[in-house]
């Protein structure tokens, strides 16, 4: 089972920058479509950008233009820019693949507010 370790989350005002990472444990993360998803408080998770095992992105409208998903495939690990953030982007962040084949990590905690 791939271990999935989220970090860069942290408090960032709006408007403001942050960048998230995801360790994968096995290198069978580069045949995978990986995405980012994200749950609020009292939300439900939900997908926000996803990336092929090449490198094809694709976004979920509320992020399109603000976030970059991104992928380093000999370092095992996804990342997501987030660029000029709103207090809607408040959330655990986490990763996984598309079709959700492996374990949730403990996700990252990113708070937007001034």
């Amino acid at each position: 089972q791939v271990q999935l370790v989220e970090s860069g989350g942290g408090l960032v005002q709006p408007g403001g920058s942050l960048r998230l990472s995801c360790a994968a444990s096995a290198s069978i993360f580069s045949m995978y479509t990986m995405a980012w998803y994200r749950q609020a408080p009292g939300m439900q998770r939900e997908l926000v950008a996803h990336i092929s095992p090449i490198g094809t992105p694709n976004y979920e409208d509320s992020v399109k233009g603000r976030f970059t998903i991104s992928r380093d495939n000999a370092a095992n690990t996804l990342y997501l820019q987030m660029d000029d953030v709103k207090s809607e982007d408040t959330a655990v962040y986490y990763c996984n693949t598309a079709s959700v084949s492996w374990y949730w990590g403990r996700g990252t905690q990113v708070t937007v507010s001034s």
